[in-house]
């Protein structure tokens, strides 16, 4: 006769039964929340993660950048405080003395200790005071105390910048927002010598956008060309001009010529046309002097002037987009 369980036992069984359904009912229950929060986390990340590509991209630019050069501007001479006399310190080329001026910015957060230089490298004009670098420290890195000199051929020296982290930045305002731009002194140091002098002006009276094109079907959010797309119009870019009406603009001669970024402020020839561009152009082989970038989170501002509405007009046989309405630009001081 088989074994009869009694009630003890079936307690037991019942309890042990109850307790393994609860346990997989909440096994269940963790699971399916865990795929939703990871699906929702997932999405967070990978939008942060665009954002701190965008960004990071930006900043490995300008690095790369800032590594290959080191100019200055001819016939140029900076006043400031000395951190380092040229009578005792004496140097082989501009080169040699921007590099030195850059090594007083150790990146380690604190001031930079030098933020322009100036040397003397004509040995005819400066005699006994050739090879003199001067190490020196603007009080305001964009509105540095120059020597005005007539004839400026005159001046003997030759004088450059060197922006810290959070230094160097202009603002262009507009009607849609303010775009801060990151100059690049050591890559392109006369273009960016001409846009303090802009800075410096109570209005840029003729400043303005005129032409605006999108990024179209050919270039994505991020500004890489999609396969087998063409290479426009619109050729995604927003063109300008830099020339005030209040002194007379001079060409700038061709300066450091990188790859053409999204966010790329550069000339058209030597200026005053310039354009800020919405996509990577690797297809444009020509040389345009770059002088600055658009900090990344200000993008959204040139996609609005994009999307502005515009006329069609024919540019030497080129279909080109013009804005029913110039957005005029006013240059501000950005302080970090």
């Amino acid at each position: 006769m088989g074994r009869r369980y009694n009630d003890s036992d079936f307690g037991k069984f019942t309890l042990l039964v109850f307790f393994l359904i609860g346990a997989i009912s909440c096994s269940t229950v963790f699971l399916f929340l865990t795929l939703v929060f990871r699906v929702n986390t997932a999405s967070v990340v990978t939008m942060q993660d665009e954002a701190l590509v965008e960004r990071s991209g930006f900043e490995d630019l300008l690095s790369e950048e800032e590594g290959k050069c080191c100019g200055g501007v001819e016939h140029l001479e900076l006043w400031g405080e000395a951190v380092r006399w040229g009578n005792d310190f004496r140097v082989n080329s501009s080169e040699d003395c921007c590099r030195a001026c850059k090594n007083l910015c150790r990146g380690d957060g604190q001031r930079c200790l030098c933020n322009s230089w100036v040397f003397c490298g004509d040995r005819d004009a400066c005699g006994p005071r050739f090879g003199e670098c001067w190490l020196k420290q603007q009080k305001d890195a964009l509105s540095p105390d120059r020597v005005n000199s007539a004839p400026r051929d005159n001046v003997m020296w030759t004088s450059g910048f060197v922006f810290d982290k959070g230094e160097g930045i202009v603002g262009l305002e507009n009607d849609y927002g303010i775009l801060r731009i990151q100059l690049l002194p050591d890559c392109a140091p006369q273009s960016v010598s001409y846009i303090l002098e802009l800075l410096a002006l109570s209005h840029c009276i003729g400043c303005q956008f005129y032409r605006a094109e999108s990024r179209g079907r050919f270039w994505d959010a991020k500004g890489n060309h999609i396969k087998k797309a063409t290479f426009g119009p619109p050729f995604a870019l927003i063109q300008g001009t830099l020339e005030s009406h209040e002194f007379m603009f001079k060409d700038i001669p061709k300066e450091h010529c990188p790859a053409i970024k999204r966010g790329s402020v550069a000339w058209v020839g030597s200026g005053p046309e310039f354009f800020i561009s919405l996509a990577n152009h690797k297809e444009w082989r020509n040389p345009y002097t770059v002088f600055g970038y658009v900090l990344s989170e200000d993008l959204q501002i040139l996609e609005k002037i994009s999307r502005l509405p515009t006329k069609s007009d024919v540019w030497n046989d080129i279909p080109v987009s013009i804005l029913e309405n110039p957005v005029f630009i006013r240059f501000r001081k950005i302080t970090t």
